[in-house]
């Protein structure tokens, strides 16, 4: 419990101003509470939770739907204060740090996901949600891959072929034909471009390349796609490293090129997106801030929705992220999963509630929604189709990812939240050119100390 609070503190002081007392539960006999943070999946899952009443009569499932921030302190308080759901939607960034606590209930454990079978879903989903003892402690719901997004009509402007964006190469020396290509994006407000004589970076009118911040996050939508192309990994093994990699020359010097585009005027400035309450990839596309930015395929209906300012809608396309001097592109892989408290009362519901959310019957309509993959390939297939032939939109830059190989997984360890907390402002300084790229060697330390605390 002292170590729930201390982590309810930590939410406490990122959220700003919430407060526990708004914990309140909801489950009862029939009635299973489960909680996921994004608005535009809960459409699809109140389907997914009408099927399963009609299968199970006498369940039913009441879903409670928070943004991202309140999401997270409003289940920690609700482990406190025994308010938390049932079932709620996991996220790898926080799932360790939820298994040391002892919050989460194995799933082997529960006759309903004791025989939940690892090669229903994508290669290495599954694994991911083992934790250092063996158990399962997530059931997979959907995946995601990071891509280029960007504006056509930019491109278009500058004489660039969208098709060339799918060859584009980067390296640490001089960037490659990727950042020739964001140079000649970038204009400056006297229609000088990054490339020709007498640009003005002080002055930018449009940059080639938006930013989704510092990454404190292991860089998942900022800087992963390089550095993973680079070859790099966060630790020493994954899931539940031990050992970080932050001081290695190729994160380093891929960091210092990536940073490096702010100072040339090619990438916004932290101050530009809003510090650190920045607005993303999506708002400066639509704004015309950026001509192209990396996100992830979890966007996939907020970019298919931007609008111009005449209120017409905007024009997307998608490539895939350069490929870097390993000779191949590379792409973080997440996934989320669903999670059964320790606190449930009826963890035998809760179960059901669970296999069927991994299960074709939810994963399809899942698909078929095509807000995000689904851990399911088949369920995979129908998004495509739906982003396909209902949005025009061509989302194998996320897929081909999965098929071609050239993914790596997200960073899984212990002392999630204390990882988070170091690294944020050690990266925001980076980016803000407030500390060199040298500096992470000490945060590295730092992380490294955390282990040695543990043992």
């Amino acid at each position: 419990m002292k170590r729930l609070a201390i982590l309810l503190t930590i939410f406490l002081v990122a959220g700003c101003g919430w407060s526990g007392s708004d914990a309140t539960g909801r489950g009862g006999k029939g009635t299973i509470e489960y909680w996921l943070w994004d608005s535009a999946q809960e459409p699809g899952y109140q389907k997914c939770a009408d099927a399963f009443a009609a299968q199970n009569p006498g369940l039913t499932i009441h879903i409670s739907q928070y943004g991202w921030d309140v999401y997270w302190q409003k289940l920690t308080a609700g482990f406190i204060a025994g308010t938390a759901p049932d079932v709620f939607t996991d996220h790898l960034a926080k799932f360790a740090q939820f298994a040391d606590l002892k919050v989460l209930r194995p799933l082997d454990s529960l006759g309903p996901t004791s025989d939940l079978n690892d090669g229903d879903y994508q290669a290495g989903l599954a694994q991911l949600w083992k934790g250092q003892d063996g158990n399962r402690y997530g059931s997979p719901k959907d995946w995601d891959t990071i891509a280029l997004f960007y504006n056509p009509a930019s491109l278009s402007a500058a004489g660039v072929d969208p098709s060339t964006l799918s060859d584009l190469t980067w390296n640490p020396i001089d960037g490659g034909t990727f950042e020739k290509t964001v140079a000649h994006l970038t204009v400056d407000v006297n229609g000088v471009r990054g490339d020709q004589p007498g640009f003005d970076k002080t002055h930018v009118k449009r940059y080639g390349f938006g930013s989704d911040g510092g990454g404190g996050g292991w860089g998942q939508t900022q800087w992963s796609a390089f550095t993973g192309s680079a070859g790099w990994q966060a630790t020493d093994r994954n899931p539940w490293g031990t050992h970080f990699n932050l001081d290695q020359p190729a994160f380093q010097q891929t960091l210092s090129w990536y940073f490096g585009l702010v100072r040339k005027g090619y990438m916004p400035t932290f101050q530009e997106i809003g510090g650190n309450n920045p607005i993303g990839p999506d708002k400066q596309i639509q704004s015309g801030m950026a001509a192209m930015a990396l996100s992830g395929s979890w966007m996939l209906s907020t970019f298919s929705n931007l609008t111009d300012a005449a209120g017409k809608k905007l024009n997307i396309g998608i490539a895939p992220t350069p490929i870097g001097p390993t000779g191949k592109r590379a792409s973080m892989f997440n996934g989320l999963a669903d999670s059964i408290t320790t606190l449930s009362k009826q963890p035998e519901n809760a179960a059901n509630w669970v296999r069927f959310l991994s299960g074709a019957d939810c994963q399809n309509i899942i698909g078929r929604s095509g807000v995000v993959f689904p851990a399911r390939p088949e369920g995979t297939q129908l998004a495509i189709d739906f982003n396909r032939d209902s949005r025009r939109l061509d989302v194998t830059p996320f897929t081909d990812q999965v098929t071609q190989k050239t993914t790596f997984l997200f960073p899984v360890t212990t002392n999630a939240a204390d990882i988070t907390a170091l690294m944020i402002p050690r990266m925001d300084a980076v980016y803000l050119g407030d500390a060199p790229v040298s500096s992470l060697t000490t945060l590295n330390d730092q992380l490294n100390r955390l282990f040695e605390v543990a043992r």
